[in-house]
């Protein structure tokens, strides 16, 4: 409409210069009562939640808050998601009525009525970010501005992302197959990749319940490092990721004979429970230690920043309560100078839901991309977004109202888990 008007008043003052006055004394009067007389939405204060439908596709859950005044909402979770439809239900329960516009309230609201439902972590946090995401997409379009903007603004345009290579240790690869990975998505144009350490079926492990490495599964481990670095070069960031499996005497070894590979970081050597075991790991070596996507909330976060357990926090936005919630702990995380690196294994919907987060804080590093982007065709099917995915390594961040993704359930549909209520 500004627009419009704009146009209006320089055709006005054309009009005016090369025509008598009066000639032009009823010029617009059309276009102005039509302006009156155009049909508005009700004001923002009137907007209100009618219903919540969501559907699942392998680990992810899939949400669309629906209002008064045709104005949707898009929010996704991950992981801990299984089996959640009713308490999706609930949730909707508790929210219909509300303004959506109050995304931190209602989230707090969810989250303090659910204290002696398991509203601490798990599926009832995972599902909360799932609405959660999908409250501030609302809130974004409703408003007509970018999710960033409601967060308060952007620091960056472009959002720096790293390929998670998917070489999976269960297909048992060798140090060449680092090498050829790591050289294909540095051709891809990614300036930074991640590998996979942890090896379930590795024939030299102890037995499957021991998960101290073996000196063979150390050098095994090195071994496959070495080739990725030796393939792509010292300029290009290499992080590891030993999925939490490993006891705090090998994520120590680990770390230590890993130096020399001048790693970005390596990600979760020990389970996530026990901080204090990170802290030792991180105390013993030069190699940055990376932990978070198994922390819920930013009070899970509070503690390991308080004794400098990590060196950089990864938490899950599509996990840990979202993504107003991401931003408290990427906050929090600045207070003592720790980089935010989110951990990030949704759709490219919760990729751009994440990037909003990440432009909108100082102390961002990098993003997680997968590389599953580029292979299954799935991924493009189930959302819409007319824009470029990634460009050398960065994604950019949308301009667009909301989020800028949208479901698109019609591409969902054969890949929804069978038996499983499909937005409902």
């Amino acid at each position: 409409m500004t627009n419009s008007r704009r146009s209006f008043i320089s055709k006005a003052a054309i009009a005016a210069a090369m025509t008598p006055f009066a000639a032009v004394a009823g010029f617009g009067r059309e276009y102005e009562q039509k302006l009156e007389h155009r049909h508005m939405p009700s004001p923002p204060s009137d907007l209100k939640i009618t219903e919540i439908k969501c559907g699942y596709i392998k680990g992810s859950l899939f949400v669309k808050i629906y209002t008064n005044q045709d104005i949707w909402g898009c929010g996704e979770g991950v992981d801990a998601i299984p089996g959640t439809y009713y308490l999706v239900k609930d949730f909707e329960r508790r929210l219909k009525g509300q303004n959506p516009l109050n995304p931190n309230r209602l989230f707090e609201y969810i989250r303090k009525s659910g204290f002696f439902q398991g509203a601490q972590s798990g599926m009832y946090v995972a599902v909360l970010s799932a609405i959660e995401i999908a409250l501030w997409d609302l809130a974004g379009k409703a408003l007509n501005v970018p999710v960033y903007q409601l967060l308060g603004g952007k620091f960056r345009d472009k959002i720096r992302v790293y390929s998670d290579t998917a070489l999976y240790q269960r297909n048992l690869p060798q140090p060449k197959d680092f090498a050829e990975a790591a050289t294909r998505a540095k051709n891809m144009g990614f300036n930074a990749m991640k590998f996979d350490l942890d090896q379930a079926n590795d024939p030299n492990k102890y037995d499957m319940y021991n998960w101290t490495a073996s000196p063979a599964e150390l050098q095994r481990m090195y071994d496959q490092i070495a080739a990725a670095r030796e393939a792509v070069g010292p300029t290009i960031d290499i992080l590891v990721d030993m999925h939490g499996r490993y006891d705090l005497v090998t994520g120590q070894a680990v770390a230590k004979r890993l130096e020399p590979l001048n790693l970005l970081w390596l990600e979760e050597p020990v389970p996530a429970e026990n901080v204090e075991a990170y802290k030792l790991v991180s105390e013993g070596t030069t190699t940055p230690i990376a932990a978070g996507e198994n922390q819920y909330l930013a009070y899970g976060f509070r503690r390991m920043l308080e004794i400098g357990a990590v060196d950089i926090v990864m938490p899950d936005l599509q996990k840990c309560g979202g993504l107003g919630e991401g931003q408290r702990i990427a906050n929090l995380a600045n207070l003592y100078y720790t980089p935010f690196a989110p951990h990030m294994v949704a759709s490219f919907l919760g990729c751009m839901a994440s990037a909003h987060v990440c432009a909108a804080v100082p102390n961002f590093l990098i993003l997680e991309w997968q590389s599953y982007f580029h292979t299954d065709p799935m991924f493009r099917e189930i959302i819409h977004y007319d824009g470029e995915w990634v460009k050398d390594s960065f994604i950019t961040v949308s301009e667009k109202p909301g989020i800028g993704v949208e479901i698109n359930e019609k591409g969902m549909k054969k890949y929804a888990i069978p038996g499983v209520p499909f937005f409902v």
